[in-house]
């Protein structure tokens, strides 16, 4: 089957499309916080990085429906960095997947919501993750089958940037090209901070988008945190026979300050004193 290119003629934003979104991560950034608070476990730092971009995805971009979540032709998103599940229910339990109640049993033995997504047990995930490195592939095979089918699927996956030091990413990434799929999007979220400091002083993947456009795909930068910018970049003209890569630029623990760009908040999980502080900051 021939390559297909995906143009969504709809990147920009109108005020009140933009203030919908605002309204959506705040909730989400506030679910999140209280879920790994109450659970006492959880990964913090990059859920709240991704939030803006899980917003612009759920609330703008994908082409799914809550009531029919094994919908045939849905978009699929894959969460590769699957320690950011609080940030994934969050978004599922905002956008009409699972009841927000849900998020109470959040890391409960025998709960749904596990600590990592479990793509047969919540409605809405497409992949179980939490190997690192793992969602690419997953999400190669994905828009390859779309194509094979011959159904108009646009596939996208969130990655970590720490994620990106592991070398099956960059097989999956040579692979996508090779096979010219322009319905697979890759979005990064470059944090820079993974879970013992800072992603430039362990190993280093800079410069990101040079070695994205050096394994053939359509590469570039974006702020992270930037809904007009997130938008055109996800829905925006997309060259033929070639996947997308987003480099977004995010601050780890974005929208709680005493969580912004520290390496400690990656996996632990706020007191009851530091839930109230960052949700007074959430309002």
């Amino acid at each position: 089957m021939p390559s297909r290119t995906f143009v969504v003629a709809r990147p920009m934003l109108t005020t009140a499309e933009l203030a919908d979104l605002q309204a959506h991560a705040r909730s989400i950034r506030r679910r999140v916080v209280q879920t790994i608070s109450n659970a006492g476990v959880g990964h913090p730092g990059g859920s709240l990085s991704a939030a803006d971009i899980l917003t612009t995805l759920y609330f703008r971009v994908l082409r799914i429906d809550p009531n029919n979540p094994s919908w045939p032709d849905r978009d699929r998103f894959v969460l590769s960095k699957g320690h950011a599940a609080a940030a994934l229910y969050a978004t599922l339990a905002e956008r009409g997947f699972i009841d927000p109640e849900q998020l109470n049993t959040f890391g409960r033995i025998n709960s749904n919501l596990q600590v990592h997504p479990d793509m047969h047990k919540v409605p809405g995930v497409e992949m179980s993750t939490g190997a690192l490195g793992q969602g690419l592939s997953v999400a190669v095979g994905m828009a390859l089958g779309a194509r094979l089918d011959g159904r108009p699927i646009r596939v996208f996956v969130l990655l970590g940037d720490g994620e990106c030091q592991e070398g099956q990413i960059w097989e999956a990434a040579m692979s996508a090209a090779q096979f010219g799929l322009d319905n697979l999007t890759a979005i990064v979220d470059y944090n820079k901070v993974q879970l013992l400091g800072p992603v430039a002083e362990i190993m280093d993947v800079a410069p990101l988008a040079d070695k994205w456009r050096a394994f053939g795909w359509h590469a570039h930068e974006i702020d992270g945190h930037d809904f007009a910018q997130i938008a055109a970049a996800l829905e925006g003209p997309r060259p033929p026979g070639q996947p997308v890569a987003v480099i977004a630029h995010t601050v780890k623990g974005r929208g709680v300050s005493f969580m912004e760009g520290k390496a400690a908040w990656h996996g632990r999980p706020p007191t009851a004193d530091e839930l109230a502080q960052a949700l007074a900051e959430l309002e």
